[in-house]
């Protein structure tokens, strides 16, 4: 029994410890790893409701069902927690999205298979059953959650907007869970080739993710750096930023180009402060709290207030803000 449970229950969390392991930028926020855990118990109660009520409702034998109903029903229910956490900007980057989603995977796949062990255990004896479930349809879990954070952040950096990411990211986990339900393959072989493609490729998206965090941390850094500084000299108007400032200034009111003035010039300390952060975190260091980000933080929402939907969107484009820029931000609540 031991045994069982080792090889059924243990390995997806071996495999999350060394996801966290990866994570040299230090990007998971821990309240929010707790919350994706706990919707993982979450969405695994649900789907055993809705999967016991659906294929006595529908009729399907449990083969069909498995292969073509149950994959809708669990892939949402796990990705709808993780869409929520994107959609409200939680999320930076492909590697934070891939942590997240793999850890409800776990999670899920856990409660699964803790039924079935309790449900199961005692008739089959065939080790290999439980091999096939801990590495297996456990790890295949994790992937498609994982895969859909990955596709998600990979479209929205890209600038494609939420639904199509969202589409995407849900179709590809859907169609990979259902391939796998399908037993096109042996079970061994389908273990095997999960066990290997799913870690494999998320550790080769994680290198590849960390350059391209190093280089926009590193080159907006300097960018960043150099326009706050011709601000605080006064000659704010000699940079490109203030160029266009000045060149639109006679399509909105007196007050409302110095309230953007304002914005470009807090948003930037902000930035720098986050990005300082980002530094920092990776190399295990951490910044004291400042008591005066709160009200910054608050301040700059006042300004994006006052300065209305039509200046906060010509400024966007000069400042280069996109989802990971605002994402950092956030890092400093």
């Amino acid at each position: 029994m031991l045994v069982k449970i080792a090889v059924s229950l243990i390995p997806v969390f071996l495999l999350l410890i060394l996801l966290l392991y990866l994570d040299s930028m230090k990007l998971v926020n821990m309240q929010l790893l707790l919350l994706c855990l706990m919707w993982g118990v979450v969405s695994a109660g649900l789907s055993f409701f809705c999967n016991t009520y659906l294929i006595y409702l529908l009729g399907f034998t449990f083969d069909h069902y498995s292969g073509f109903v149950a994959p809708f029903i669990e892939e949402l229910l796990k990705l709808s927690f993780l869409w929520i956490l994107i959609r409200k900007n939680k999320i930076g980057f492909m590697i934070d999205g891939a942590i997240y989603g793999f850890s409800i995977g776990a999670v899920f796949s856990f409660c699964e298979n803790l039924f079935y062990l309790f449900s199961y255990a005692g008739d089959e004896g065939n080790l290999m059953v439980w091999i096939t479930r801990g590495f297996g349809t456990a790890v295949m879990h994790c992937g498609t959650t994982a895969i859909f954070g990955i596709l998600c952040m990979s479209a929205l950096n890209r600038r494609s907007n939420l639904a199509m990411a969202t589409t995407t990211g849900a179709l590809a986990a859907i169609l990979i869970h259902g391939i796998f339900n399908q037993f096109l393959l042996s079970p061994l072989i389908s273990t095997v080739l999960v066990l290997v493609i799913v870690p494999i490729s998320i550790v080769l998206i994680f290198q590849e993710n960390e350059k391209t965090i190093r280089n926009w941390l590193e080159l907006e850094f300097d960018s960043e750096v150099a326009i706050l500084r011709m601000i605080k000299k006064g000659r704010f108007s000699e940079t490109k930023t203030g160029e266009f400032l000045l060149s639109v200034k006679h399509h909105f009111p007196k007050e409302e180009v110095f309230d953007m003035y304002c914005f470009i010039s807090l948003y930037l300390e902000l930035s720098l402060k986050a990005k300082s952060h980002l530094m920092l975190k990776e190399n295990d260091l951490v910044l004291p709290p400042d008591p005066e980000i709160p009200a910054k933080l608050k301040e700059l929402k006042a300004l994006e207030r006052s300065i209305g939907r039509a200046g906060y969107l010509a400024i966007v484009p000069v400042l280069r803000m996109n989802r990971k820029d605002l994402w950092k931000i956030s890092l400093l609540k």
